[in-house]
């Protein structure tokens, strides 16, 4: 049974906000039994399971300051043309991104994991969760992380299947079903503060599911605050950046890591005001 779990939520780019809240953690001793995540909460939980403790969470900030958008999200008119046309039902190859986690994962499969690792991902026909703890790890992540209309959805067993926020996006009941006491979420956020919409549609695409996604969150730590000691990390806001903007990691990252220590330091209440979807002034 799982004492301490760590959910990390999807997000796009602004999942190296999680990355800052992981340092935090390992800079207050917090070592999981579990670790469970959802489409960019699967890419930084799959890293720290094969790496775990600060020396990865260093080396995963590194990659974060690293990476860039055209390293996931590489620009293809033809495909994209072909897309809208009805001839294609993704705009992005996925071998980009295929290749970086196949660099950088380190492990073959997810029962190979040093902490136990649960990935959520979606049926496409039904859009169901499915919970992914073995087989090959790439894979996992790369079907939890399959952005509907993005990447295309990703075969594993008899299931086609697609980014798991569709289905479940702070995979907090997860954790709490695998006997959870102490939950914390990390939770990548929105961009509550923009000064006008995205400019890419992808950007826009990303940005309206985050703001969906926040709201489901709320109703997710209601439903079982009294199940396990949940610990929702708060999120960065104002925050002006796009879920699809990569050019801000290494700020997110400090600011994620300033502010998450500070809230531990206040013995890391849970309050849910700070989650809820607001009108920036």
């Amino acid at each position: 049974m799982a004492r301490t779990a760590v959910v990390l939520s999807g997000g796009g780019s602004l999942g190296a906000i999680q990355v800052g809240m992981l340092r935090a953690l390992a800079d207050y001793g917090v070592v999981p039994d579990l670790l469970v995540g959802t489409s960019v909460g699967a890419i930084n939980g799959a890293y720290i399971a094969g790496h775990p403790g600060r020396p990865g969470v260093e080396t995963l900030a590194s990659l974060w300051r690293a990476v860039r958008r055209s390293h996931i999200f590489p620009v293809q008119p033809v495909r994209g043309l072909l897309a809208l046309t009805g001839r294609g039902n993704h705009l992005v190859a996925p071998d980009a991104f295929r290749s970086l986690l196949e660099q950088h994962v380190g492990y073959k499969c997810l029962e190979d994991a040093s902490c136990p690792l649960c990935l959520v991902a979606a049926e496409v026909t039904t859009g169901r969760q499915t919970v992914l703890s073995q087989g090959p790890v790439v894979d996992a992540v790369m079907a939890s992380a399959a952005v509907p209309g993005v990447f295309p959805p990703v075969r594993i067993g008899h299931r086609d299947l697609m980014d798991g926020g569709v289905a479940n996006n702070t995979p907090i009941s997860v954790a709490v079903e695998a006997g959870a006491q102490t939950v914390y979420v990390l939770h990548a956020g929105y961009a509550c503060a923009l000064d006008a919409a995205p400019r890419s549609a992808l950007g826009m695409a990303l940005h309206a599911l985050t703001l969906i996604l926040q709201q489901r969150l709320l109703v997710d730590v209601a439903r079982h605050r009294s199940s396990a000691h949940l610990r929702v990390a708060p999120p960065l806001c104002p925050l002006g950046i796009s879920p699809a903007d990569f050019s801000h990691n290494r700020e997110l990252i400090t600011r994620a890591h300033d502010s998450t220590r500070k809230w531990l330091a206040d013995g890391a209440p849970s309050d849910p005001r700070f989650l809820q979807v607001h009108e920036h002034q």
